[in-house]
C-alpha cells in the first residue's frame, strides 16, 4: 500500500478509533491511553495490519512531531500565569531547589524499593535472568522502569484536565522533566556497568554546541522578556518553530530524551510572547489528532507472544509497588512545602503513570540484553496498568477545586475546598 494510503489506515486505527471509545466511554480512560491500548491488542492477536500499511511512514512522522509539540506546548504553559479565572486556583510557590529535591526523591524511593523488590523476588524466578547483566544490574534496570515517569503521556493527561486542576498537573511535569533527565543519565550508567567504557563516548564539537545553542536560547528568552516585549505577530509564530526545532536537537545531540528539549524550548520563550499564541488550542489540537499515531505505534512494538500469565502477575506485583512507592514518597516530600494532603496526593498519582517512558527504557534495556523476555512483557503490562489508573487514582484523592492564593503569609481569605 502507498504511504498515503497507510497514513489513512493509520489515522483510521490510531486516531479516529481512539476518539469514537473516548466519547463512548465519556472520557473515562484518558484518550492519551486508548492508541496504546489498541497497539498492544494488535500485538498479541497478531493482527495483520502491515497489509494496509501500519505503522506508515507517514504516520510515523506526523505523531513523533505532534508529541514533540505537545511536549512545546506544555513548556509554554509555564507562562500563562494565573490570570482571570485561573489566579484562584494558584498553588503555592515552591523553590528550584524543593522542587530538584522533591523530584530526587521521586524517582530514587521507588528506584530503590523497585530494584530491591526485583532482586530478591523476581530475579530467582524461572525465566527472569538477564542474559547479558549481572543481576544486580538486572535488578537495577527493572528498578529504573518502576520509578520513571512518563513525560510524553502525562503531557496528553495534564491536557485534558480542568482549569482547577490543571496547576497540579503542571506542577507534577516539572518533576516528571527532571525525573525523565534521570532516566538518561540512568540508562547510561547502567549500560555503562553492563558493558563498561564501550557503552560511553566521547564529546564531540556537536555537543559543544548543543550546550551554547540551549544557553543561547534561554539568553535570548530573557533579553526579549526585557528589551523586546511585543514584536510584531508574525515574529512570535517564526520564533516558534526556530525554539521548538533547536530545543529538541540540542537535547538530543546530548543524549537526553528531545522531548526534555522540546518542553524546556518551550519554558524559555518570554512571557510576553507566549500569551500571544494559541497555545490551548494547538495543544488540545495535537493531543487528539495527531499525537495517537506516536502513542499506538508504540503499543505495537511490544511482543505479544511474551505477555504470558505469569507476566502479568509480576506485572500486578510491580505495579503495586510501583503505585505505592511513588505516591508515597511525594506525598511525604510534595514539591511544595504548602501543598495540602490531597494534592500531594494527586501530584504523586499523576507521576506514577509509566506510559512510554518506561516502554522506551524498557526496549533498549531489552535490546542490549540487561533484562529478560520475562522483565520486558510485565514491564510493558505494567506501563499500561499505571498509565490506565493514573486518571481514576488522580479524581480519586485529588482536591475537587483549590482556592489557594499564591501568598508566603497566612491569610483568613485562602481557603482550600477538598
Amino acid at each position: 500500500m502507498s504511504n498515503i494510503g497507510g497514513l489513512i489506515a493509520d489515522a483510521a486505527v490510531f486516531v479516529f478509533l481512539p476518539w469514537i471509545l473516548w466519547r463512548v466511554l465519556q472520557r473515562m480512560i484518558p484518550i492519551v491511553v486508548l492508541p496504546i491500548l489498541i497497539g498492544i491488542l494488535i500485538a498479541v492477536w497478531h493482527i495483520p495490519v502491515g497489509y494496509i500499511g501500519i505503522p506508515s511512514l507517514y504516520g510515523n512522522d506526523v505523531g513523533w512531531v505532534a508529541v514533540l509539540v505537545l511536549a512545546f506546548t506544555a513548556g509554554l504553559e509555564m507562562w500563562l500565569g494565573t490570570e482571570g479565572d485561573e489566579e484562584r486556583h494558584a498553588l503555592p510557590p515552591s523553590s528550584v531547589q524543593r522542587l530538584l529535591g522533591s523530584a530526587a526523591v521521586a524517582l530514587l524511593g521507588p528506584f530503590l524499593i523497585g530494584s530491591f523488590f526485583a532482586y530478591e523476588f523476581l530475579l530467582p524466578l524461572d525465566g527472569w535472568h538477564a542474559p547479558r547483566a549481572k543481576p544486580w544490574v538486572a535488578a537495577a534496570s527493572i528498578g529504573l522502569c518502576v520509578a520513571v515517569s512518563a513525560l510524553p503521556v502525562l503531557i496528553g493527561l495534564v491536557r485534558e484536565l480542568d482549569p482547577a486542576r490543571r496547576p497540579l498537573g503542571q506542577l507534577a511535569l516539572k518533576l516528571a522533566v527532571v525525573d525523565d533527565a534521570a532516566l538518561w543519565i540512568g540508562l547510561a550508567a547502567l549500560q555503562f556497568a553492563a558493558k563498561g567504557t564501550a557503552a560511553l563516548h566521547g564529546w564531540t564539537g556537536l555537543e559543544v554546541l548543543a550546550v551554547a545553542l540551549l544557553v543561547g536560547l534561554a539568553l535570548a528568552g530573557r533579553w526579549a522578556s526585557r528589551h523586546f516585549r511585543h514584536p510584531p505577530l508574525v515574529v512570535v509564530w517564526l520564533a516558534v518553530p526556530v525554539y521548538l526545532a533547536a530545543g529538541s536537537w540540542a537535547s538530543m545531540q546530548l543524549g537526553l530524551h528531545e522531548l526534555i528539549g522540546a518542553y524546556f524550548a518551550g519554558a524559555i520563550m518570554p512571557p510576553s510572547w507566549v500569551r500571544r499564541l494559541p497555545v490551548e488550542w494547538i495543544g488540545t489540537f495535537a493531543l487528539i489528532w495527531l499525537a495517537p499515531m506516536f502513542f499506538g505505534h508504540s503499543g505495537l512494538r511490544i511482543d505479544g507472544d511474551a505477555l504470558t500469565w505469569p507476566s502479568v502477575v509480576a506485572s500486578l506485583s510491580l505495579a503495586g509497588v510501583s503505585i505505592v512507592s511513588k505516591i508515597a514518597v511525594v506525598y511525604f516530600y510534595p514539591p511544595a512545602p504548602g501543598l495540602s494532603h490531597r494534592q500531594a496526593l494527586g501530584v504523586g498519582s499523576l507521576l506514577q503513570c509509566k506510559g512510554l517512558m518506561e516502554i522506551v527504557a524498557a526496549t533498549i534495556l531489552h535490546g542490549q540484553g540487561m533484562i529478560s523476555e520475562f522483565a520486558f512483557a510485565s514491564l510493558m503490562v505494567l506501563a499500561v496498568l499505571s498509565t490506565v489508573l493514573t486518571g481514576p487514582l488522580f479524581k480519586l484523592v485529588a482536591p475537587r477545586a483549590t482556592f489557594v492564593r499564591p501568598v508566603a503569609e497566612p491569610s483568613v481569605n485562602a481557603v482550600t475546598v477538598e
